[in-house]
């Protein structure tokens, strides 16, 4: 070894980016297996490599004992001392057995050992670079393809573009120029291997960043995207400046910037929107260009519904969903898209099934009335008296159809028979002798079945039954 081998570990250092240190620790390591090899032990054996000159030494290690079991790894003390007096039990003494010529195996084996290291450096390298161009944006040129992947060449290295990160209806031919997202970085044992792709959302937000200045310096921020690769995607943005107006930063003018973005993405169109700290706002602005009227939010399964106009509720919805689907995305909430008209007949149906329930629950018993009550809020609390506890249930029924049905049924007898009506609560009337009070317990009694009776059921057979009624106070009248 000589000066010429400092020199060329130089020049390495320089063309292949290889450190002059990590080659002399792969020398100095192919020295040791290539002595093994040769003389049968390396268990004690050292090289030092001095990069000034270039030479090389072996050494060989033994430690100083009181008995010597192997002499190859052992010395007696009394040797030792008489190498150096300052010896002592347990210290290493070194010596040089350097071979004069290791032979042609001994340096074809220090030469692999010693290629096998730079390769190791290189991808190493290689790695370290590229792992910076993680979450990226590189350009790289079409060189092959095959069943599953597109090698594109980034220079140093190869990356590969599989099917699911390629956009479906684009067509890429070997040295197409193309810009692709570094999804990934792995170094393996075959080197390093970089994965891209073209439908990751992050490369709709790094082409940005290179087409609008004020993202790209932090004045507005991308917030969230949502994209369907090669057809259509939503980009929320934010000014983090009042003066800025972050959707016309993003278009440019006369939409130059958005539009080389569509150019690159072969025609991909582009939704941008302002986000807002406000949800029912930010949800308005995802769904665009609809109309939203109103949103009713369910924090707890975090989801919303959506009022739009009748005339513009396929247009909220979207060529096959598409749009609401991508505004759920890029807000994070689930959405349900009602027209007005349908929200309208949803709410009367939920106030007859209100109604329908609470009288149920009144004809069951006293404390599912109390649960129904409970649910149905104040307004309908009028009904029972929440300080006294309602103790007969059907007291209040009697109660209501006396002051209700009753009424309303003597005036239809009294229409029918040309009489006046009847005030059947009326103590004058039961002097006058125009009703008795047997007569009004029969009219309460059929005031109450009337008021159990279906809704579907005809009012008519009601009307008739008190007719009858009406015709036996005529007969005792008379």
């Amino acid at each position: 070894m000589s000066k010429e081998l400092v020199a060329a570990l130089e020049t390495l250092e320089k063309e292949k980016g290889i450190s002059k240190e990590i080659v002399i620790e792969a020398l100095e390591a192919a020295l040791v297996s290539a002595y093994k090899r040769n003389y049968g032990t390396a268990q004690n054996v050292e090289v030092e490599f001095d990069d000034d000159n270039g030479e090389i030494k072996v050494y060989q290690v033994r430690e100083v004992s009181e008995e010597v079991y192997d002499s190859q790894l052992e010395i007696s003390l009394t040797d030792a001392l008489e190498i150096n007096k300052a010896y002592e039990i347990g210290d290493k003494i070194r010596f040089e057995v350097t071979p004069k010529n290791f032979g042609r195996i001994a340096a074809q084996t220090a030469k692999q050992v010693i290629m096998q290291r730079m390769r190791e450096a290189e991808r190493s390298i290689v790695y370290n670079e590229y792992i910076e161009y993680a979450d990226d944006l590189m350009t790289g040129t079409v060189e092959r393809q095959d069943n599953r992947f597109i090698y594109i060449n980034l220079g140093k290295v190869e990356a590969v573009l599989s099917k699911r990160d390629q956009i479906e209806n684009e067509r890429y031919n070997t040295h197409d120029r193309i810009k692709v997202y570094v999804s990934n970085v792995e170094n393996s044992t075959k080197g390093p291997q970089v994965f891209v792709s073209r439908t990751h959302p992050n490369l709709i937000k790094r082409l940005f960043e290179q087409e609008v200045p004020e993202i790209f310096d932090g004045t507005v921020e991308v917030v969230s995207i949502a994209r369907e690769a090669g057809d259509r995607s939503k980009i929320a943005v934010m000014s983090r400046d009042e003066n800025v107006d972050p959707v016309g930063t993003c278009v440019g003018p006369k939409g130059t910037r958005v539009q080389a973005i569509v150019n690159e993405l072969n025609g991909e169109n582009m939704d941008i929107v302002e986000w807002d700290e406000d949800p029912a706002i930010f949800i308005k602005n995802a769904l665009n260009p609809a109309q939203v009227l109103e949103v009713m939010f369910d924090k707890e399964n975090k989801s919303c519904v959506i009022v739009v106009p009748d005339y513009q509720l396929s247009l909220a919805i979207g060529k096959r969903g598409q749009n609401v689907r991508l505004a759920a995305k890029l807000t994070g909430f689930k959405i349900d898209i009602k027209s007005e008209s349908d929200m309208g007949n949803l709410e009367e149906k939920a106030d007859d099934l209100t109604n329908d329930s609470f009288f149920e629950a009144l004809n069951n018993g006293e404390e599912v009335a109390e649960q129904e009550v409970d649910s149905l809020g104040n307004s309908d609390k009028s009904f029972f008296d929440t300080e006294n506890e309602v103790t007969d249930i059907d007291e209040i029924q009697v109660s209501d159809a006396a002051n209700t049905n009753s009424d309303v049924y003597a005036e239809e007898i009294a229409t029918d028979t040309d009489q006046q009506p009847l005030d059947p609560l009326n103590d004058g009337d039961f002097e006058k002798g125009e009703l008795n009070p047997e007569d009004m317990e029969e009219l309460i009694q059929s005031a109450e079945k009337r008021d159990g009776m279906d809704d579907e059921v005809d009012t008519k057979a009601s009307i008739d039954e008190m007719e009858e009624v009406s015709e036996e106070i005529d007969e005792e009248n008379s």
